[in-house]
């Protein structure tokens, strides 16, 4: 299944007016220095959608991995990650952010260059690849609380949901042309290419970053010099307490969580059950990447005419709509069809909701906490993606693939109830 990317209302009224001016405001250039912000985006992410579900095609096509255990390298990888990452969240919040965000893209280009390596000279295991899914999970948690903070410095606050729809574009894009890409190469080179490539894009994305130039100050850090135990669990303290970030962060936690723990189980049913081939797979859901280009472009309009809190609520429940028909798939041109055809639907949703809530989240965050809310946000959603992996991988091995699948998509419908409320949000702090 395609990544889910990721990247409340701030209330009715001139609040809702202000949010669409905001969105129609920054359709043009975004300046040099965020352009090779998004350039390193933009490689490392075609990179790692070359790559998609590189470790789960290299357990069963290599390794001969059952569902409990493709399900239990993408959970373990998940949760150790981003227990590892949860102190890294302060620490990140008080250090220059460019050289965190190139140092932990050469940490995932040399982590992962082992994998090709191990597999060159026969040695490639289980335990490998699951240790290096924790590094690169931690890696990943860091990058992004550092990257949050680094966007909101970079451009105006009415630019943000142009830069966010301009990430979300670029995903989708390269979730679209990478897995068919990915797949004829691993059909031609073997297994572990796409891992390969996948790193050396991490290495062009540290010069990218390095290429943004300008100063870039320490952060002040109020009171010891040192992460006090307390400190590690800020993150948390300060979402739970918005009453605007609150009821995003349980509907976002939530629904990601569900969706992505099929994603094993479907590689299994594809690849295995129903013999599709590794270009298939890729294929069935590279091409409804189309829906990702077509719901960010939309995202900025719908926001001007409609206003955030209606097109963030709206986009929030069809996204939830179609995962359901999944548990439907058969062999074939028929099965390939259904898939592209509830991706599709899913992904055009997926592409609307994403940039507006991003934008929402770094509305609502205070710059001097983002790299801490970040932390906390993307470790939740990997702790409960984790867990929910796991979950659903026992349930696959008890209850039957279809039955897990289908278990996943009817619990998604209910999901819309933890969507923000109008009126429940607070005032932006965009500063």
């Amino acid at each position: 299944m395609a990544a889910v990317t990721e990247s409340g209302a701030v209330g009715a009224g001139a609040a809702e007016s202000a949010v669409a001016e905001r969105a129609g405001a920054g359709r043009g250039s975004l300046g040099r220095r965020f352009g090779w912000l998004w350039a390193s985006y933009a490689v490392s992410t075609f990179g790692t959608r070359l790559a998609f579900d590189a470790f789960p095609l290299i357990a069963v096509v290599v390794l001969a991995a059952g569902p409990a255990q493709v399900s239990a390298l993408a959970a373990a990888g998940l949760a150790v990650g981003a227990v590892a990452a949860v102190p890294l969240g302060p620490w990140v919040e008080f250090r220059r952010k460019r050289p965190v965000m190139i140092a932990t893209d050469l940490i995932r280009c040399a982590v992962l260059l082992t994998v090709p390596l191990a597999y060159a000279f026969g040695r490639l295991g289980y335990v490998h690849l699951l240790l290096v899914s924790v590094v690169v999970a931690a890696a990943d948690i860091t990058f992004r609380a550092a990257a949050g903070s680094c966007l909101k410095s970079l451009v105006r606050p009415a630019d943000l949901l142009a830069a966010n729809g301009r990430f979300e574009a670029t995903s989708w894009t390269a979730t679209m042309l990478g897995p068919p890409v990915g797949g004829a190469a691993v059909g031609a080179f073997g297994p572990v290419v796409t891992v390969a490539v996948d790193a050396v894009s991490y290495l062009l994305s540290a010069l990218g970053i390095r290429a943004i130039g300008g100063g870039e100050p320490r952060p002040d850090r109020p009171g010891p010099g040192r992460t006090r135990p307390r400190d590690l669990l800020e993150g948390w303290r300060f979402v739970l307490a918005s009453p605007g970030l609150r009821p995003l962060f349980l509907n976002t936690v939530l629904v990601n969580g569900l969706i992505m723990a099929t994603a094993p189980l479907l590689a299994v049913l594809m690849l295995g059950d129903l013999g599709f081939a590794p270009w298939q797979y890729g294929l069935a859901f590279a091409v409804p990447c189309a829906g990702g280009l077509v719901g960010s472009r939309l995202a900025g309009p719908l926001v001007a005419r409609f206003g955030e809190h209606r097109v963030l609520v709206t986009s929030g429940v069809l996204r939830v709509c179609w995962p359901v028909g999944l548990a439907f798939v058969g062999p074939g041109v028929p099965g390939l069809i259904l898939v592209m055809a509830v991706e599709f639907a899913l992904i055009t949703s997926v592409g609307v909701y994403n940039p507006v809530s991003a934008t929402r989240r770094l509305q609502l965050t205070p710059s001097d906490r983002v790299a801490r809310t970040l932390t906390a946000w993307t470790v939740s959603g990997k702790l409960t993606t984790a867990a929910l992996t796991a979950l659903w991988g026992l349930l696959a091995t008890l209850a039957g693939l279809r039955t897990a699948v289908a278990l996943a998509g009817v619990l998604l419908l209910a999901t819309p109830l933890l969507l923000p409320r109008r009126g429940a949000g607070d005032a932006p702090a965009v500063r």
